[in-house]
């Protein structure tokens, strides 16, 4: 019966706050006024509206690329993702995620099962933990492209053909926290290894474990790892450049590990990790330019899809970016490949980009 009350309520106060906001623009007297104010002063009203969080961002620009001879450009709408995050008591807390330029992203509920920080159980579609990238969010990344090849590719972010585009997030369940001061920070995730929206493809289960520790302010050191078993969603005899013996329908290996770190100071911001499961590493950084609004970009990044067919690839960015209002950006960045897919082929030649791209952000 409380739940009901609780429904009824809600609903009246959202119904009311949308009435008065409509009343209040056609009238502008005192008593709509202090009408409009009665009702969004009521206790129950003020600890509902304070307990939704709202959040969203955009990204999308412009690319320029020469490959083979060949020069295309386009213009690029990447994101535009909204999310609401619901805290329905002091432990127990939802969130939904939307990405209006592709498809639900995160839907997953969290419950705090200590009084402190120490362990909190996560179920639901969520970014997995594997390597330090994948669950930074693209806003608070330094390349236009997000994520280096390497975890694109290993954490299911896109690249991976036997897995398809999942954004780098599954279903599944975690156990989480942090200890020693926030020092100590822990993810034990059992997730499907299939991917967003969508059942296993297997009876074997994806184990995910991240540590990460901050020894000091602005440094923090972070070692991830999984073991579990993937299943090619691929059909019709088609077949993954990466790894071609692989057939449709077939479970394969998807064992990995990473070690990196990410610094953050007022001279430079700095993060790197080294990848095996296929190798690879990357070091990308920012420098301010006289003033925090404005920095200097760079990253190098190298990654192997197959070392048995020599699939090596490095991959360099420069350039600039400039921080108008507060997480808004604009970004000019010219990206250097030696060696891309084409036609489901790769291809050992250079490759040359120029990417620009703004960023809108509220939270």
């Amino acid at each position: 019966m409380k739940r009901n009350r609780f429904i009824v309520k809600a609903t009246l106060a959202v119904a009311l706050a949308i009435f008065s906001s409509t009343a209040a623009m056609g009238q502008e007297t005192a008593k709509g006024d202090s009408a409009k104010t009665s009702i969004l002063d009521k206790k129950w009203v003020k600890e509902l509206t304070s307990r939704i969080q709202l959040h969203g961002y955009a990204q999308g620009g412009y690319n320029y690329t020469h490959q083979n001879g060949t020069n295309t450009n386009t213009f690029e709408l990447k994101r535009v993702l909204f999310w609401a995050n619901a805290q329905i008591t002091d432990r127990w807390s939802f969130l939904f995620m939307h990405d209006f330029s592709s498809v639900v992203q995160e839907f997953y509920t969290d419950f705090r099962i200590t009084k402190n920080k120490a362990l909190t159980v996560r179920v639901g579609q969520f970014k997995n933990g594997l390597s330090l990238e994948n669950p930074l969010s693209p806003t608070s990344m330094e390349a236009i492209d997000v994520y280096s090849e390497g975890v694109t590719y290993l954490t299911g972010c896109g690249s991976d053909p036997l897995m398809g585009v999942q954004y780098g997030r599954d279903l599944g369940l975690s156990l989480y926290g942090e200890t020693n001061n926030g020092k100590l920070h822990y993810e034990l995730e059992v997730m499907n290894g299939q991917g967003i929206n969508k059942k296993d493809g297997n009876n074997f289960k994806d184990f995910i474990l991240r540590l990460e520790y901050r020894p000091i302010v602005g440094l923090n050191l972070v070692a991830t790892g999984q073991i579990g078993r993937g299943h090619n969603i691929l059909t019709g005899g088609k077949t993954s450049v990466y790894n071609p013996t692989i057939q449709n329908g077939e479970d394969y290996k998807r064992n990995r590990w990473t070690l990196g770190f990410d610094y953050k100071s007022k001279a430079f911001n700095a993060h790197g990790e080294y990848l095996e499961g296929c190798r690879g590493g990357y070091l990308t950084g920012a420098v301010p330019l006289g003033t925090p609004k404005v920095e200097f970009v760079g990253s190098y990044d190298f990654f192997n899809y197959n070392t048995t067919l020599g699939m090596d690839q490095h991959k360099a960015i420069a350039g600039l970016q400039y921080w108008f209002y507060k997480k808004c950006r604009v970004q000019v960045q010219y990206v250097y490949k030696s060696a891309y897919v084409a036609n489901n082929t790769f291809i050992k030649d250079d490759s040359h980009a120029i990417m620009c791209q703004l960023q809108v952000r509220f939270n």
